[in-house]
């Protein structure tokens, strides 16, 4: 009798919950995946992150640091860190840069297991100053550089097009302990500039980033899974394999031809990078091609709290405090 009790009792109250409310799991970093011999001898792997980032471009005046972290949401929970040029020429590495044009900053912090990526890009004092990369870029540049599970947030003090934001991504999970192979992120970082021509000749269409993200990110998948099952795509596979995806998302007329063979080229270079190899790669993209083929703008993730600031961890107590609240009434109404 006690156990129908009980069972009738977890019935109601997740029906009554609309499912059961249980508390959010930080995510920790992924076991690697080795790669196969074909492709590097270095592990290929999927990383998420332990705790939250902020990192400030070294061209951000720390007079700005308390603007910054209030557009960012940043609390004291954050570990701060710097982008400089060196880590520039480190993570990104295609070309020279100064301290000085170290501009965007970025925070990073883990959410739930298989959330995938989402970015936020945040005016800064009303101004909307990273004028280039958009949301959806980022998002799915940093899966393709290895970056799952984690939620992003990206602004500027001065109008930057953005493209060395990722540099603080990359910095994070390096102090987080969590270092990216370079092959991908080169890899990742070539996609970054082979779509900004089709996002700048659509500037005009606000789900265009959105789309274009999910049709890359599919036929990533696709070279990915491909690869894995002993398949390797030459260009015109992989330009056949885009078309569709970009027919599916309804912007394969809106998309030049020109700036398609740029994107075949550089997923060339992402078949050939360590993660292409990786399972887990190909099961975690599935997740932000979700979070960006329906996104538009620059707001991905609409949540108000981080998953592990203090103000989320008040409402997940809270809402375990209220759940078991639920249970004992419940209870009470079998007593």
């Amino acid at each position: 009798m006690k156990k129908r009790t009980l069972m009738t009792t977890l019935m109601v109250a997740a029906l009554l919950c609309g499912g059961a409310v249980v508390p959010a799991v930080q995510a920790h970093a992924d076991t690697t995946t080795q790669a196969s011999s074909s492709s590097s001898s270095t592990t290929s792997t999927t990383h998420t992150i332990s705790k939250s980032y902020v990192v400030y471009g070294a061209g951000a005046p720390e007079s700005a640091y308390s603007t910054l972290n209030s557009t960012m949401g940043v609390d004291s929970s954050f570990e701060k860190l710097t982008a400089t040029a060196s880590d520039y020429e480190k993570y990104i590495g295609n070309g020279t840069t100064t301290n000085a044009a170290m501009i965007s900053s970025v925070a990073i912090a883990p959410s739930d297991p298989g959330s995938g990526v989402r970015v936020n890009i945040k005016k800064y004092d009303g101004e909307s100053n990273i004028t280039q990369v958009t949301a959806q870029q980022y998002a799915m540049v940093a899966q393709m550089a290895g970056v799952t599970d984690v939620t992003i947030v990206v602004t500027a003090n001065r109008a930057v097009s953005g493209e060395s934001a990722l540099t603080g991504v990359y910095k994070a999970l390096a102090a987080d302990g969590q270092n990216l192979d370079s092959q991908n992120t080169s890899a990742a970082n070539q996609v970054l500039d082979a779509t900004q021509g089709a996002i700048n000749e659509n500037s005009g269409d606000s789900s265009y980033p959105g789309k274009l993200m999910a049709a890359v990110g599919n036929v990533s998948k696709q070279v990915a899974q491909d690869k894995q099952d002993g398949q390797t795509d030459d260009s015109a596979q992989i330009q056949a394999i885009l078309t569709k995806a970009l027919e599916n998302q309804g912007i394969a007329s809106k998309t030049s031809s020109s700036t398609q063979t740029t994107i075949v080229n550089a997923l060339i270079t992402f078949r050939d990078s360590p993660i292409s190899s990786s399972k887990t790669y190909v099961n975690n993209v599935t997740n932000t091609i979700n979070n960006v083929k329906n996104s538009t703008g620059d707001l991905m993730n609409k949540s108000k709290n981080w998953a592990n600031s203090e103000a989320a961890k008040t409402a997940v107590k809270d809402a375990q405090n209220w759940f078991q609240k639920l249970i004992v009434w419940i209870q009470n109404l079998f007593n």
